[in-house]
């Protein structure tokens, strides 16, 4: 693990639900090595990410959800890189709205996936959709969470497909479970840790969805 390196790569372009569409600039992180890396969401444009492999090993394209901008380019991408496309069934409803017919295989609550002497964890986290997942690396202390949690609090859930007591339970019960010095990688925006957001969880629940 001693290589073990994080990547980020910034892409924009529209998320879209309910007929609604809304610009957003998306994280797509890259968990690896020189060799081998895990693609972690896949937005909006191929090519940045394409360019950031650099013609290492792609294990996994791994979806954290499935709305749209965080699957834009995945079929693309397993594809040009010869990577399966991992995401939680949960979320097929979703999936299909921007990839019918495409198959993906399934992201289990508690799979492994093993990258550059590592391991990542699944860890299902309903809430913002049925199938959002979190994948927390324990011997690096490193979390992705998606649109689960941000800096400043939960993801959203006023659209369909999510629910506001489901993330609490979520983040409560299974992130906040972790060591408070996890470094939290977010789908959108900046980082932060556990230890910063965790004591602030009864004003989310007050202030409600």
């Amino acid at each position: 693990m001693s290589d073990l390196r994080v990547d980020r790569v910034v892409t924009s372009g529209t998320f879209e639900l309910d007929g609604g569409s809304w610009d957003v600039d998306n994280n797509i992180w890259l968990i690896g090595d020189d060799s081998e890396v895990v693609i972690v969401d896949a937005a909006h444009t191929a090519q940045p990410i394409v360019d950031a492999v650099g013609g290492r090993k792609v294990v996994a394209i791994v979806c954290t959800h499935g709305h749209n901008d965080h699957v834009t380019v995945a079929p693309e991408l397993a594809e040009r890189l010869d990577a399966p496309i991992l995401l939680n069934p949960a979320d097929d409803v979703l999936w299909a709205m921007t990839h019918p017919g495409v198959r993906h295989l399934s992201l289990e609550d508690g799979q492994r996936i093993t990258v550059a002497g590592t391991e990542i964890q699944a860890i299902h986290t309903p809430g913002h959709s049925p199938g959002s997942t979190c994948l927390y690396l324990p011997e690096a202390g490193e979390l992705f969470t998606g649109d689960t949690l941000f800096s400043g609090g939960p993801g959203a859930t006023g659209r369909s497909y999510s629910d506001f007591p489901t993330i609490i339970g979520s983040i409560r019960d299974k992130l906040f479970a972790l060591p408070a010095e996890t470094r939290v990688h977010t789908g959108h925006g900046d980082g932060t840790t556990l230890g910063t957001e965790s004591p602030h969880l009864e004003e989310w629940i007050a202030a409600g969805s």
